[in-house]
């Protein structure tokens, strides 16, 4: 949906959970020398301001990575995480917040490639100029298109070093999202069976939302992990966003030990009630 803007939710809950574990994905593909490509359909702006402007809405950020960044207690994952958030806020101060694209280009490799589609006219043109900010050699081994991130994905898969790590994670504001994700996915394990997706969604009372997990899980994949946050009980009036999950499909193996060390800490640091929880599931 073209009016949707990640900037009012920068540094949520949500985005804690989506990039602790985009950071564990890239750290893991890099243990290989092969190079491999990092593909994100909703690539977002790439970076954005706390202290100003549309992020000071909401101040989500306050009750997601907030929690974190004072914290001398964090799991090894969950620090190296913070670690890279630092690295925008050089005074200590939490200012500013990457997004996906900004945390992959920091911990990909000269041999490796970003692809990165955005639609949104405004947020293609920023992730444009965030890219441009970070010199030459970001720039040569990424490209960015302003254009539909599902027809984008169809279009360049395979990779040619046929490694990838796929990021799909609109903003599902609209409800044809549901069925995009799950046809994007299909077409994509046919096109590159072994490569890793990793998909976003909303953790919400509306039924798309509760019943796209089930969906997920009968794809035609060899393993699937499945990871929720969620940090409060429902609304009463069924609004809002209680949390989040991650559905992976071809996860690395070491990934659900690592969750089970950090999803604990997790709903005791951003739980904000006695609803707060998680699930951890997978398939192998």
């Amino acid at each position: 949906m073209l009016s949707y803007r990640h900037a009012f939710h920068a540094g949520n809950h949500a985005d804690v959970l989506k990039h602790f574990l985009l950071v564990e994905l890239i750290r893991y593909f890099s243990l290989k020398e092969t190079p491999f490509w990092y593909i994100d359909t909703h690539a977002g702006a790439g970076v954005y301001a706390l202290d100003i402007g549309y992020a000071t809405k909401l101040s989500e950020h306050v009750d997601g990575i907030g929690r974190l960044w004072n914290r001398q207690d964090l799991p090894a994952p969950l620090a190296d995480y913070i670690n890279i958030v630092r690295e925008l806020n050089p005074d200590g101060k939490l200012r500013a917040y990457p997004g996906s694209p900004w945390i992959a280009q920091r911990l990909l490799r000269s041999q490796d490639r970003l692809r990165l589609f955005e639609l949104h006219n405004s947020d293609s043109a920023l992730l444009q100029d965030n890219f441009r900010a970070l010199g030459a050699s970001a720039q040569r081994r990424t490209i960015i298109a302003p254009t539909d991130g599902f027809a984008g994905l169809k279009a360049i898969l395979p990779p040619l070093s046929r490694r990838g790590v796929t990021l799909i994670d609109p903003s599902f504001e609209d409800k044809g999202d549901y069925s995009a994700v799950v046809l994007a996915l299909k077409d994509a394990l046919t096109r590159f069976a072994t490569g890793t997706y990793m998909l976003w969604y909303p953790q919400l009372s509306r039924a798309d939302s509760q019943r796209l997990p089930t969906i997920l899980k009968s794809l035609p994949v060899k393993s699937w992990l499945h990871v929720t946050l969620s940090v409060n009980a429902p609304a009463e009036d069924g609004f809002g966003m209680r949390g989040s999950g991650l559905f992976i499909l071809n996860p690395p193996w070491t990934l659900h030990k690592t969750l089970q060390e950090v999803m604990p800490y997790l709903v005791k640091a951003l739980g904000r009630d006695a609803n707060a929880g998680y699930v951890l599931e997978q398939h192998t």
